[in-house]
């Protein structure tokens, strides 16, 4: 007998499939359809440990990342819930335990989507918000010492902000992208990003252009909420490849994050400037340095040092993986190739795909003063992924060098026929979906 097209999927996946046809946008922003999930829950969220919400174009990934790290070096619990995942759905919830946090299994996510699922009954929610209905159900069973809540996207009308009292909130740097749901000025963005301050709640704030730095003192001041913005109440410099960290309680010089890249240093100071603005928690010198060396963020300039892509490419070579994928994205990780340029010379090439609604010209530009060779390859299984063909177009309207490769096996060993003098770099970017294919094809998805 011939099995069903269900009968093959786990019991998870069978909720997802299930909870991913209650509505026909993926993406509906709005709160309404939050609240009434929430309600019938038992308001779930308001049962929750410190919170910190953060939210931001770039770095909201990292600096959680340098959060949880810290608060765990400290000795604490600590739940996370990010977006979006790479290999599997279970890498959006971390359940805090003593002695470092576990990705949920399973069992537990299952059940929670299922109760979700059941309180829900039948009508229209987005996957977004009945998987954050569903994070904040395990965040409430679970005790735990602090929440990270990252934004999925802008702020105002995110699922996430749903929480009256934060611990704190955090902004991250806001650049120009889903302008189609945000705005098409850098101040409407930071607009709907600002609207997740709380009344009273302290607003720490990475460094930003002017027209979002003002829409964030604005809010501000009308909520009054106090205002730990980069450069002004708090600052991080690197000083013989260390960071030195300084505020009006004092100075502090620790060793560079394992994370690779000068912004890292700011995500980093970032996630110390939030710590150390929420009294709750304790943290002291010694968990900041380890949490700063301890973070991971895979598909953040993340060098593969493993797995089947090594095989594939020229013997030698470099890989590293970005899941950058808008114009301030590729300015970060080209300014890092740069960096690795000066350390070690090597020839450049870029493999990029990215999905359909991105400005493949603004992020590929970034590029254009590294290396003239771009291989553009498609992103396999993702609804409105660019065509490659799309993305030539681009590559080739910045006067660079363009070739297609069907997949990235075919663009790793097309490279390898190639005589180089010195094995290249190669950098892998364009989507955080193309990142988790990757991840996936390499044998080294997230744990």
């Amino acid at each position: 007998m011939n099995a069903s097209p269900d009968s093959t999927k786990s019991p998870l996946d069978a909720v997802i499939g299930r909870l991913s046809v209650l509505h026909q946008k993926r993406i509906d922003l709005g709160l309404e359809r939050m609240h009434r999930l929430l309600e019938r829950l038992g308001h779930p969220e308001r049962k929750l440990p410190p919170v910190i919400h953060v939210a931001g174009t770039n770095g909201k990934g990292s600096t959680v990342a340098y959060l949880r790290a810290t608060l765990e070096a400290a000795g604490l619990r600590v739940h996370a819930y990010t977006s979006p995942y790479l290999v599997r759905i279970n890498e959006c919830f971390r359940l805090g335990r003593v002695g470092g946090g576990v990705l949920v299994s399973d069992d537990e996510l299952r059940a929670a989507l299922e109760e979700v699922e059941r309180v829900n009954a039948g009508e229209p929610a987005t996957l977004f918000e009945l998987k954050t209905a569903a994070s904040f159900l395990l965040f409430a069973q679970n005790p735990a010492d602090a929440v990270l809540l990252e934004v999925g996207l802008g702020g105002r009308l995110d699922s996430t902000n749903v929480v009256d009292a934060p611990a704190a909130c955090v902004i991250t740097p806001i650049s120009m992208d889903h302008m189609d749901f945000l705005g098409d000025t850098l101040a409407s963005i930071a607009a709907e990003k600002a609207a997740i301050i709380k009344r009273g709640v302290p607003v720490v704030c990475a460094e930003q252009r002017g027209e979002a730095m003002a829409v964030i003192e604005a809010e501000a001041r009308r909520m009054r909420a106090p205002l730990l913005a980069a450069n002004e109440s708090w600052h991080v410099n690197v000083e013989r490849g260390r960071l030195v960290y300084s505020d009006d309680r004092g100075l502090m010089d620790l060793a560079a994050p394992r994370l690779f890249g000068r912004h890292q240093f700011d995500n980093a100071g970032l996630a110390i400037a939030t710590l150390r603005a929420v009294p709750t928690f304790k943290v002291n010198q010694a968990a900041f340095e380890a949490g700063i060396v301890g973070a991971e963020w895979p598909a953040r300039m993340q060098r593969l040092t493993s797995g089947e892509l090594l095989s594939w490419g020229p013997q030698g070579s470099e890989i590293w993986l970005d899941g950058g994928h808008n114009a301030e994205g590729g300015r970060v990780a080209a300014a890092a190739l740069g960096d690795l340029e000066e350390r070690v010379s090597r020839p450049l090439v870029v493999i990029a795909g990215m999905m359909a609604n991105k400005d493949a010209q603004a992020f590929l530009a970034n590029f254009a003063g590294l290396t003239r060779h771009i291989v553009a390859v498609p992103i396999p299984d993702t609804e409105n992924a660019m065509p490659v063909d799309r993305l030539a177009d681009a590559v080739r309207s910045l006067g660079m060098r363009v070739e297609i490769a069907p997949g990235i096996e075919a663009a790793l060993r097309a490279l390898s026929r190639l005589a180089y003098e010195v094995p290249p770099r190669i950098l892998i970017t364009g989507s955080l979906y193309l990142a988790g294919h990757v991840l996936g094809l390499n044998g080294t998805p997230p744990a």
